[in-house]
């Protein structure tokens, strides 16, 4: 597991390589895709972190999404500052605070 950093593209360095990644998708707990993050310019970090975390937990929790928002950084407090403006971190700030757990799928190109 990584020692976050301030600022979000160090963290990004320290995380795995998504050569061969086309998306990520989160699945419910009934087996549905609730969103999918596609690994092209812009989403790449997200798509970074999501990987990452689902290497290192397993599953998308309250224990994982705590750990994504401090690799997010910068990008944390503006979510929390602009709801909608990030919504793969809005996603975390939901399941840190009580919302139901996700899935990570890592989909291969």
């Amino acid at each position: 597991m990584i020692q976050p950093s301030a600022t979000f593209k160090d963290n990004l360095q320290q995380l795995p390589s998504i050569d061969g990644v086309a998306r990520v998708d989160l699945v419910d707990s009934a087996g549905t895709v609730v969103a999918s993050i596609e690994n092209q310019p812009g989403k790449k970090g997200s798509v970074a972190v999501y990987q990452y975390l689902k290497q290192t937990f397993g599953a998308l929790d309250a224990k994982a999404a705590e750990h994504g928002l401090a690799v997010f950084a910068e990008h944390t407090a503006d979510a929390r500052e602009t709801p909608g403006a990030h919504p793969n971190v809005d996603r975390l700030l939901a399941i840190a605070a009580g919302g139901p757990p996700l899935d990570i799928e890592v989909v291969a190109s």
